[in-house]
């Protein structure tokens, strides 16, 4: 599976970005850059995650570096499929 492009297509069903986050790298930043990701959103990513990858997220896992890029959130990802 490639988690990238699981995440990407994630963050453009939740934020509703119409393809714009196809055009997403690794170092592109989320949270504070994407007008979209506000607190809600934020929660939308985080249950639709949990459903697609079948994993439960814990509060005390999440601060805002998890969702500072692209790249903080794939490792969030990985490190809960690991």
């Amino acid at each position: 599976m490639d988690t990238k492009k699981e995440v990407l297509a994630i963050i453009d069903e939740v934020l509703s970005l119409n393809g714009r986050a196809a055009e997403f790298d690794l170092q592109t930043p989320l949270l504070g850059s994407v007008p979209e990701l506000e607190s809600m959103a934020v929660v939308g990513l985080i249950t639709t995650m949990e459903e697609r990858f079948g994993f439960v997220v814990e509060d005390d896992e999440l601060d805002g570096a998890t969702f500072a890029t692209v790249a903080s959130l794939v490792a969030f990802v990985d490190s809960k499929l690991s």
